[in-house]
This record gives structure tokens, C-alpha cells and sequence, in this order.
């Protein structure tokens, strides 16, 4: 990262732009430039941000932005790979350890919550039921009511009208 940055700094003082105008032109802080030169990956938070600034810098300076990054992904494995095996299997055992389940006493376990739905259903089935009741009984109340009486004895035709045209 130290051959990059000093690269991009190079290139920055042949362009004749000051490290104070670069930091203005793209919203960073001088010191973050200053980092980026001197190749101090450490100062950084976020890998992938510094990857952001770095290209964001490499196009600034009219340089191909795609080779810079293949320069900075080049370090990044090399530095990413010579993460030795002893300390990924520390890391992964401090991470078992820390999610070995601890012993606890009845008095001190905490219990979940159990939500009781039961009244909660029993509740809407109930109100559904008093629906299909009540609509049950406004039906049979709201029935018309069929006279037969007063029709005995009439014959279906005698009501019927029909007009014929000639």
C-alpha cells in the first residue's frame, strides 16, 4: 500500500495540486490524504470505505481507476493472506467459548413469557358466532310472509293478461 500511496502522491504533485485543495475537491479530511499517501491502512476504519476514497482519488488525479484498484486489491490479499492458521483457530475458539451456555440454578433461570392466546380466539370465535346469529334471526324476522288462504280455489290463469296483436 506504501508503492500505491506514494504512487498517488506522486502523481498529485505532478498534476501541481496542493493536499489541501485535493481534500477539498473530494470532501476529505487533509489527514485522511495524508494517509492514504503515506499508506497507513490502520487509520481506517472500513477497508472497503478506504477502497471508495482510493478510487475516488485515482480518478481525481486523471489516473485509470480500474489499475489503481487492482493495485490496492493486490495488497489486500496479501495482507488478508498472511493471517497465520493459529490465529483463525484462536479467533474461532474465543468465539465457541463465548457462546457456551452457562449453568443456572431454578431460582436464578429467567423464564420466557408465555403469551395465552387461547382467550383471544375464544374471543373472536365468539364474536363471529354472535354475528351469524344475529344475521340468522334478522333473515327469518325480515321473510315475507307466503298468503295461501286467500288464493284457494283460484285458478293461475285467471290473473294473467294477455294482450294479442293482429
Amino acid at each position: 500500500m506504501k508503492e500505491l500511496g506514494e504512487y498517488l502522491r506522486i502523481t498529485r504533485l505532478d498534476n501541481g495540486v496542493s493536499i489541501d485543495e485535493a481534500a477539498e475537491d473530494l470532501d476529505l479530511s487533509v489527514s485522511q490524504l495524508e494517509n492514504i499517501e503515506k499508506g497507513n491502512v490502520r487509520a481506517f476504519k472500513d477497508v472497503y470505505g478506504l477502497k471508495q476514497y482510493v478510487r475516488q482519488y485515482a480518478k481525481y488525479l486523471g489516473l485509470d481507476p480500474e489499475k489503481v484498484i487492482d493495485e490496492f486489491n493486490e495488497f489486500l490479499f496479501e495482507h488478508t493472506s498472511k493471517i497465520s492458521l493459529e490465529d483463525i483457530l484462536e479467533a474461532k475458539r474465543k468465539s465457541e467459548e463465548k457462546t457456551e451456555k452457562k449453568i443456572s440454578s431454578p431460582y436464578t433461570k429467567e423464564y420466557k413469557k408465555r403469551v395465552n392466546l387461547f382467550p383471544i380466539f375464544a374471543f373472536i370465535i365468539g364474536i363471529i358466532a354472535v354475528c351469524v346469529l344475529v344475521y340468522f334471526i334478522v333473515r327469518m324476522i325480515n321473510r315475507p310472509v307466503v298468503r295461501t288462504e286467500e288464493l284457494k280455489g283460484v285458478r293461475v290463469n285467471e290473473f294473467t293478461y294477455q294482450t294479442y296483436r293482429t
